[in-house]
């Protein structure tokens, strides 16, 4: 009962300076507005750099040439050839937690249909490459294994290529492009994919299969990269091994030298993206915490002054036997007040800020209940932190002296 007519009494003293009221709560009211919406932000871009990656296949494996030394120089990763046809055979025979392989030989150009043309990405791969990439088909067909095989000059084009060589809305499939004076049947029109986290347009490609691409334009053995698929997540470090044992021994590299060849997993990038999007979000939340703390000092310095302006009521209120610690209790109870009533108005700010931010630049965002509560617990903690000391200054004015105070 005592708590409910404290909280009364802290109440109309607000109610009686509105204005200076409302000023004091404005930094806290700014700083969890700030810190909700730089989370949001923070946890919006890790989210979608999850669910962009995610979406290039969940139990994706790269395999790429590595830089070497040759004659005493380092070459440069993109012109070392070590992958090839024995890697996959290899890989296929002896990788128990592989259950999907592609290889990847890609060439740059224009593809060309009729007048209309565009330059793009063709790529080599196998009939498991869509599996790998988590990639369906909008419609038409997949090349088979008996295509890889024959080399024949089939593909299939993503949406970005589809639009620019029929602008007018045609139906690619059946159709026939060229791409560096080679004729390429289009057999089917790949789902959209959008960016990936690099920002690049993964729909802006034409695959085909990987020995068309060696055979009729690059005339090379070798490939650029060879993707591969984890039966399961589980899997995912079991495969990575195998395959680093597998290659090692396919390049008869002895005990001692290095990988000719990197391996990479998804969980490695999504790891990499999120860690450092995560050091941003916090950085972004201290930043924005920094308003706390001056919205705390605000309400230190007012309560300051109301406990100067409140001297003889103060004296008036222990002469008729209010105790040290209600006093304490009365000015503490007004500063929580100031600071939850501001964090309520700042959590509704920041959850506007950052619908506003979704709606107008179209940044990814997610509010989280974890930050609203944190928000919370900071008001509080503001409030005792910085209420406390104005409120035990308040608790130990000597009530003679408080009642001839002017």
């Amino acid at each position: 009962m005592k708590i409910v007519n404290l909280l009364r009494i802290a109440l109309r003293a607000i109610r009686r300076n509105k204005m200076r009221s409302f000023l004091t709560m404005l930094g806290i009211i700014i700083g969890v507005g700030a810190v909700i919406a730089m989370i949001a932000i923070g946890q919006g871009s890790k989210q979608s750099i999850q669910s962009q990656i995610t979406a290039m296949g969940s139990n994706m494996i790269t395999i790429r040439p590595n830089s070497n030394i040759q004659g005493g120089a380092r070459m440069d990763a993109g012109n070392v050839q070590t992958l090839s046809e024995p890697d996959v055979t290899a890989l296929r025979n002896n990788a128990a937690s592989i259950s999907a392989l592609s290889p990847l030989v890609s060439a740059r150009g224009q593809a060309i249909n009729g007048p209309d043309n565009w330059t793009s990405s063709l790529q080599g791969v196998s009939s498991d490459y869509l599996s790998i990439r988590s990639w369906p088909l909008k419609e038409g067909v997949v090349f088979t294994d008996q295509d890889v095989k024959a080399a024949t000059k089939v593909c299939l084009v993503g949406q970005t290529v589809a639009s620019n060589l029929f602008p007018n809305g045609d139906d690619p499939v059946g159709k026939t492009i060229r791409f560096k004076n080679i004729p390429f049947r289009i057999i089917g029109l790949l789902d959209k994919k959008g960016e990936n986290a690099f920002g690049q347009d993964q729909d802006d490609i034409i695959l085909t299969p990987f020995t068309t691409v060696q055979k009729r334009i690059s005339a090379t053995i070798y490939y650029q990269a060879i993707f591969a698929s984890a039966i399961n997540d589980q899997s995912t470090s079991n495969a990575v091994d195998e395959i680093q044992q597998i290659l090692r021994t396919s390049h008869r590299l002895q005990k001692g030298m290095d990988d000719d060849f990197t391996v990479r997993t998804q969980a490695e990038l999504i790891s990499t993206f999120t860690s450092t999007s995560q050091i941003l979000t916090v950085l972004l939340a201290v930043i924005a915490g920094i308003s706390l703390v001056v919205g705390g000092i605000g309400i230190m310095n007012i309560m300051y002054v109301s406990v100067t302006e409140r001297t003889k009521e103060i004296g008036l209120r222990m002469s008729v036997g209010a105790r040290g610690v209600d006093i304490l209790m009365q000015f503490l109870i007004e500063a929580i007040v100031i600071s939850i009533t501001g964090g309520l108005i700042g959590v509704v700010l920041g959850i506007a800020a950052t619908r506003g931010v979704s709606l107008f630049l179209h940044w990814p965002t997610l509010i989280t209940q974890s930050s609203v509560v944190l928000s919370f617990m900071v008001c509080f903690i503001t409030g005792v932190f910085f209420g406390y000391y104005p409120a035990l200054k308040a608790s130990r004015l000597d009530p003679i002296e408080a009642l001839h105070y002017e």
